[in-house]
């Protein structure tokens, strides 16, 4: 199915969450937890995160879970079955760390959350890879009405490469390929691909029933006019803008994007690359709501997606 084209409601209404009410809202690992809790069993029931049975009853003393299944006799608690299973770190902590993320447009350093949390920088480091998690998730309805489409190249600045990379810097053969496709003044989706790859990426995503193409004038796109409407502007001639035609949209993320590159993270390695991406189109994505709303999302999106030190370096 096709989406239609979107139509803002702007971000004038959007109610902020500050520091203090935060902490107001979060003085302890209780009330984060309950937080948590209100959001996993939004309907009242409490129902096993392993077997899914609703034959689960509360452990007195909480130990060594707050909670039991009697169907498959596993202890459990709302981090269960979440990136957060595991960890040691308090519920409280957790929270806090959420709304840093959500609300911090150009990302937060691992340096910065062990400073803020009180947690050493591989703790932090880890539970900022955990969260990115969050807003992995399946994608909906293909993209309609215009959208615009783009890469960009991330990787190391040419003033600090030897004359062997500056020479490869050419052909960004040492710089990693991030393509967007973006609705106008909607979602983003992204992903770490190969630019040869940009075009079925387009088809995956984009309807072709009501589906307008937006695209610089690289050669890559030019057969999307086969099943798009298409149009193009050539960079190379200084042509930005041609009527409707124009990719300013997904050209503002880019910013956003490297931005958080350099002024925050400073290197995105190959490797985890995705996830931070992955984190940047979240938070535009979710942009038009109000903080706390951002803040539930994101932590929805932690169950069924746990993430294991080890796995996270292998």
């Amino acid at each position: 199915m096709c989406k239609q084209e979107h139509q803002t409601p702007g971000r004038a209404d959007r109610k902020g969450l500050s520091v203090i009410e935060l902490f107001q809202m979060f003085p302890d690992n209780a009330s984060a937890r309950k937080w948590l809790e209100d959001l996993r069993w939004s309907n009242g029931e409490l129902h096993c995160p392993i077997c899914g049975s609703l034959e689960t009853k509360t452990v007195p003393n909480e130990k060594p879970m707050p909670y039991h299944c009697g169907d498959c006799r596993k202890y459990f608690s709302v981090k269960t079955g979440t990136v957060m299973q595991s960890s040691k770190v308090g519920l409280q902590k957790w929270v806090i760390a959420i709304y840093l993320m959500s609300t911090n447009l150009k990302g937060v350093s691992s340096m910065k959350l062990h400073r803020d949390l009180g947690v050493t920088q591989k703790t932090a480091w880890f539970m900022a890879q955990k969260i990115r998690q969050g807003w992995l998730g399946g994608q909906g309805d293909k993209m309609g009405g215009t959208v615009e489409v783009d890469e960009t190249y991330i990787g190391g600045k040419a003033k600090n490469m030897s004359a062997k990379e500056r020479k490869a810097r050419k052909h960004y053969s040492n710089k990693e390929t991030v393509v967007g496709i973006v609705e106008r003044d909607g979602e983003i989706r992204v992903a770490h691909i190969e630019k040869h790859q940009a075009p079925a990426m387009v088809y995956k995503n984009v309807c072709q029933e009501n589906g307008v193409v937006m695209t610089d004038g690289a050669v890559v796109y030019k057969h999307l006019g086969n099943d798009f409407e298409h149009h193009s502007v050539n960079h190379s001639i200084g042509e930005y803008v041609r009527g409707n035609a124009h990719t300013n949209s997904i050209e503002s993320f880019w910013a956003t994007l490297k931005r958080g590159y350099q002024g925050t993270y400073h290197k995105m390695s190959s490797k985890h690359l995705s996830r931070y991406i992955t984190e940047f189109a979240g938070r535009h994505n979710a942009r038009d709501y109000d903080t706390i709303v951002q803040m539930e999302m994101l932590a929805k999106g932690f169950t069924g997606k746990r993430l294991r030190y080890k796995d996270l370096i292998a």
